[in-house]
Parts: structure tokens; sequence; C-alpha cells
């Protein structure tokens, strides 16, 4: 399983906060549980794919849809087992970091 990037702007360094990137799922790949300290919006762009929220069921996207996880919520997302999956992923960095 496989999960590629190719980010489209900054990473969020000085002076900037904001970052995104295009990240693509092969099937079956997923993130692990995580979190970012200021939020991440994806923005789905093909395919359907997985998000799940700690403690919530897991919920299918599909292109077009945005997706928004709060400062600290442990979640994870990626493409389901037979089916690859790109999103852009945006989120903005405090003290240095963007993901937990």
């Amino acid at each position: 399983m496989t999960i590629g990037h190719r980010w489209a702007i900054p990473d969020g360094s000085d002076p900037a906060r904001a970052g995104a990137g295009q990240v693509t799922f092969e099937p079956g790949a997923r993130t692990n549980w995580h979190t970012h300290p200021l939020g991440q919006t994806l923005i789905i762009t093909s395919r359907l794919r997985w998000v799940q929220r700690h403690g919530g069921p897991i919920e299918e996207v599909r292109p077009g849809d945005v997706v928004w996880f709060p400062p600290g919520l442990k979640h994870w997302h990626g493409a389901t087992p037979t089916t690859a999956m790109t999103h852009i992923a945006v989120q903005e960095t405090l003290d240095g970091k963007n993901v937990d």
C-alpha cells in the first residue's frame, strides 16, 4: 500500500502558516490515526474514499466533498480496499508542527 504526496503550496514555513498538498492513496492505503494542532481540511478530488473520526463510524466521501477535522481531533483517512483516491489536504502549522 502506498501513499503519494505532491505538494501544491508551501508547507507552512515562516512567514506562511498554511500548507496544502495533493495526496494519492492506492487501494487499501490509509493514514495512521493522527491529529492536527490547527485542524485539517480535505477536498476530495477523485473517487470514493473513507474517513473516520475517533469514536465515530467510517464515512464514505466522494469527489467534490469537503471534510473538516477540528484542531486536536484524532482521525484517519484513505482509500477503500478496492479503489484508489486523491484529495487535497490543507492544514496550518503551529510551533513548527502541522501534524501529530
